[in-house]
């Protein structure tokens, strides 16, 4: 970030911090604390930054604590802080196998921003796939049923259309792909009008509603929006949690052998979710999945930007299962993936 007694950029400070602390599952509050700080500083013009930075006095700026204005304080005086030192040591590669397959993925079919559930911007999320190096990024955030996760009415997602085409050329030639993760309603439709999955570049198809449905029910459920030719990737299929600040949840059941043949049949890629809370489909799942000729897509469900490194976790699953990489869609360039995306 520059030589000692250079000033560092307090911002670019604050958010590494929170990459870093997003990366190891920290708790919301502390993630939030370094976000929002770094908010309220580049909000702030050059002259009160220099006079804050004078006077001592960051800790009494809106948006900042006393640990915030530490980091801000060093980063000014041109010295890397403490903090950040610390867990620049502390760093350690989150999973201990898939390193060979996670060097082959290009790219992140599944992720969220404040544009529905997600807590930092697009254009952050979209900068941070491009720095780990994907050479592209699918923006997913949730359809309109999902009211609890402020999900994209038409007019919404359209907005949002315009500003991942704005942000694809800024950030070019690192490619902003359009998706969404539609809800897969109770009759195996999708939440979103037709006309508006088709101009989308990758679909995310879940269930997030009645997940305690029968076995017959959910099947039909999920072969209704598998066979949809808008769906690209089934999402989370289980729907399960295992762990985290949500509790936990027991998977959903549904006939296996029919649904991944579905995905087969349809060319549609199952998820191996990368979320630790998730780790969907659970083992047996997956394996059934490999056996019956179903494409995967390795996603991290983002929903910050540190969580982008949580591919790490998806990889060392299905390398140890032997998945056949060619079988990933998002080991694929660009132009592969989005010719089998689009199915007419």
């Amino acid at each position: 970030m520059g030589d000692a007694g250079e000033p560092l950029d307090p911002v670019a400070v604050l958010r590494e911090i929170g990459f870093l602390l997003e990366r190891t599952r920290a708790d919301t509050y502390r993630v939030r604390a370094y976000r929002g700080a770094a908010d309220a500083v580049e909000a702030m013009p050059a002259e009160e930054r220099a006079k804050r930075q004078v006077e001592g006095s960051w800790a009494k700026a809106s948006g900042v604590g006393p640990k915030t204005a530490t980091v801000i304080t060093q980063a000014m005086a041109g010295r890397v802080p403490d903090y950040l030192q610390q867990l620049r040591d502390d760093r350690e590669p989150l999973a201990g196998g898939g390193a060979g397959l996670r060097s082959k993925i290009r790219g992140d079919l599944h992720t969220h921003s404040t544009w529905s559930d997600g807590g930092s911007p697009v254009e952050e999320m979209m900068a941070t796939a491009r720095a780990l190096g994907h050479e592209y990024c699918v923006i997913t955030d949730h359809s309109p049923r999902l009211t609890v996760a402020h999900g994209l009415s038409p007019e919404r997602l359209e907005e949002q259309m315009a500003l991942t085409a704005r942000l694809g050329q800024e950030l070019a030639p690192f490619r902003v792909l359009q998706g969404i993760e539609v809800d897969i309603l109770e009759d195996g439709g999708l939440d979103q009008t037709d006309a508006m999955l088709a101009r989308l570049d990758v679909v995310v198809a879940s269930v997030h509603s009645k997940l305690r449905s029968d076995s017959e029910t959910m099947t039909h459920r999920m072969v209704g929006a598998i066979a949809n030719k808008r769906t690209n990737v089934l999402g989370h299929c289980t729907g399960r949690l295992i762990e985290g600040s949500r509790g936990t949840r027991p998977q959903s059941v549904f006939d296996a052998e029919v649904v991944f043949e579905a995905c087969r049949t349809f060319d549609v890629a199952v998820e191996i979710n990368s979320r630790p809370e998730r780790r969907d489909p659970p083992t047996r799942l997956l394996q059934q999945a490999i056996d019956a000729g179903c494409l995967f897509s390795i996603d991290t469900d983002a929903h910050a930007p540190g969580q982008l490194e949580f591919l790490a976790y998806g990889c060392e699953r299905a390398e140890a299962l032997g998945l056949d990489p060619d079988r990933i869609v998002n080991t694929w360039d660009v132009d592969r993936l989005l010719a089998w995306a689009d199915k007419g």
